[in-house]
């Protein structure tokens, strides 16, 4: 674990703090006494994680914005709302190319035999994460609060027969990397996923919402032509094996809630409100 890495904790705490208290539209000196920092160290501190400082971000992390984003574009495809938004050349993913590459039904039948995963535990803006490795790409990408050895027993659980070891590859550092905002364009991540066709569908879907841009899940099944499968979508997107970089963190209610997240609701409104830090102004 690198000790180095920004105090996700105390960044949550203050976001739940901003989330409960944004019609009374909390000071600084007040976000800060609710986090036990100093004005002085929050300042610094939540500005190096975000980019931006605490007052810029209280607007990227309430349901309101949330909310705004839909109703500016309610009947809209995804592609008109990255448009409407002006990101339709500035989605970090698109840019990137990430690309996807499903699993045989052989391997998806046998859970891994013969494969070898490779897995580290490494820390983020968002917290913990394990992430984990085939060889062709990213298979895993777990956040957790605690103890490791459960988040390890998950990942176990997912690949039955599969060798499982710690290590570290070259697909582990890419995202590393991407994390740190130290990426180059002109890479790629690759992914190495394990699913149904049905669920492999969902996950590229949710690979063309462009960064900072938020859709429903009703959106989402209209986009792969299942219009009365939101259920079905919904399942499939709780089930995302790779955390962030497959940005299930960015479909919400279509009545404007945040909605549930597999890695809880805290760390998606730190998702959000970190992407929307990053744009560009328009």
């Amino acid at each position: 674990m690198d000790n180095n890495n920004f105090d996700f904790d105390r960044i949550a705490k203050a976001i739940d703090f901003i989330s409960k208290n944004i019609k009374k539209q909390p000071s600084l000196e007040e976000v800060a006494e609710a986090v036990h920092l100093s004005p002085y160290h929050f300042q610094r501190m939540f500005t190096e994680w975000a980019g931006v400082s605490p007052k810029k971000f209280l607007q990227f992390l309430t349901i309101e914005y949330a909310k705004k984003v839909l109703e500016k574009s309610p009947s809209k495809t995804l592609a008109e709302a990255a448009e409407l938004t002006g990101l339709s050349t500035t989605s970090r993913l698109h840019d990137l190319f990430v690309n996807i590459e499903g699993m045989t039904p052989g391997e998806y039948k046998n859970g891994g035999e013969n494969l070898t995963i490779r897995y580290s535990i490494r820390n983020s803006q968002f917290g913990d994460y394990l992430i984990a490795s085939t060889g062709k790409g990213i298979s895993n990408l777990f956040f957790f609060d605690g103890e490791e050895k459960k988040v390890v027993e998950e990942l176990k659980a997912s690949w039955t027969n599969a060798s499982i070891i710690e290590d570290v590859d070259e697909d582990q550092t890419k995202v590393a990397r991407f994390f740190a905002n130290d990426f180059n364009d002109s890479e790629k991540i690759k992914l190495h996923l394990k699913g149904t066709a049905f669920q492999i569908k969902v996950w590229e879907a949710l690979l063309k919402i462009p960064q900072g841009a938020l859709t429903s899940y009703g959106q989402i099944a209209g986009s792969i032509n299942q219009a009365n499968a939101s259920r079905a979508v919904g399942t499939a997107i709780g089930s995302n094996p790779v955390g962030f970089i497959i940005p299930c963190h960015r479909v919400i209610k279509n009545v404007g809630g945040i909605g549930e997240f597999r890695w809880g609701s805290q760390r998606k409104k730190a998702m959000i409100g970190w992407e929307a830090s990053q744009l560009p102004p328009y």
